[in-house]
């Protein structure tokens, strides 16, 4: 096993930030982190290439030669083509500290593929994900140990729902001797679906008859033909949702007793209904109670998302500065707030 001495740099200088992924929420994740002191997005890498500045990078330009160009591989100077965009830019780029995987998990073995290229780079850092699939959770698993043999802090599940209500619940469980259930209901709502088309297909492969290949494989043609025959609206029950395995490992609760189901409206920004959790559970006087938490309907998905991301992105950043490294969930660490 490989020794990695704790990194001790607990200086003022902004963290050097990548986002990996540059659809709708890697787009919006430029956006937030821009007006951040804390964090300087020098990094964004998308199917095509990469771009790299350690000065800092202009969301306005990568946003409009992405949708312009396809790829902010166009960008000049520091744009750069690639087939293997992901792997150029961990090489290109070391004094990264951290990214944000702002990529769709499909197929469902991708996130793992993409923390192995970093544990097999020789980097050392932070990665955040915003992870949705109990299985795709349990795949990180498996690589803990490698990870933390690379000296790598990997925060998993990190978005809003596995992320913000996973931890809200499991902030809620404290009141109580015994959990009976936690239930996670989701509101969505998008103007242009095709500006989210990943996270989209990743909604429809749970829906009954689908699955994460099925989706994969739909063309946009595909995909319109089946909005068309549900007005614009998926509706999801009973998902495949990591807050459960979450929740397990953070020793809340089993994960049968977590459910996760809402409604996606493709066609409209407003919320179809509240996003909220609601943890049920027996307190020591033997009262049966329930705690909700509600998010404000005026915050968007993409705000929801990649705000804790990178408040997380910032936990995991203490973390490494104090030598720990590993796999860890929204539920076990909480995020701090990025100015």
């Amino acid at each position: 096993m490989t020794n990695h001495q704790p990194n001790t740099d607990l200086t003022n200088n902004p963290i050097p930030v990548g986002v990996l992924g540059f659809g709708g929420l890697g787009q919006a994740a430029a956006r937030v982190l821009t007006p951040k002191q804390e964090m300087c997005w020098v990094a964004a890498a998308d199917q095509k290439g990469y771009i790299y500045s350690p000065e800092g990078l202009d969301p306005d330009l990568c946003i409009r030669t992405y949708r312009d160009r396809g790829s902010v591989a166009d960008i000049e100077p520091g744009g750069t083509h690639s087939t293997q965009s992901i792997i150029d830019l961990i090489n290109h780029a070391p004094l990264v500290k951290g990214y944000f995987l702002a990529l769709p998990n499909l197929p469902n073995t991708f996130m793992a593929s993409v923390a192995q290229a970093f544990i097999n780079s020789g980097w050392q850092g932070v990665l955040v994900d915003a992870l949705k699939r109990t299985s795709a959770v349990e795949q990180l698993l498996e690589l803990q140990d490698q990870l933390k043999a690379a000296g790598i802090t990997y925060m998993t599940g990190c978005g809003a729902t596995p992320g913000l209500l996973t931890a809200a619940a499991a902030i809620a469980a404290q009141s109580y001797a015994e959990i009976h259930s936690v239930n996670i209901t989701f509101g969505v709502g998008i103007a242009n679906w095709e500006a989210y088309r990943a996270t989209i297909r990743e909604d429809i492969a749970h829906l009954p008859g689908y699955n994460v290949e099925t989706a994969r494989a739909m063309t946009d043609a595909e995909v319109e033909a089946l909005l068309d025959k549900t007005n614009g609206l998926l509706k999801l029950e009973n998902m495949e949702h990591a807050d459960d395995i979450m929740l397990e490992l953070a020793g809340i609760c089993s994960r049968d007793r977590v459910t996760v189901g809402g409604i996606v409206d493709t066609r409209n920004p407003k919320k179809p209904l509240s996003t909220n959790v609601q943890v049920t559970g027996r307190t020591f006087e033997g009262k049966i109670s329930t705690h909700t938490f509600t998010l404000g309907d005026e915050t968007s998905m993409a705000a929801n998302v990649c705000g804790p991301a990178f408040g997380y992105l910032k936990a995991g950043v203490k973390l490494h500065q104090r030598g720990i490294y590993g796999l860890f969930t929204a539920a076990e660490v909480m995020p701090q707030f990025v100015r």
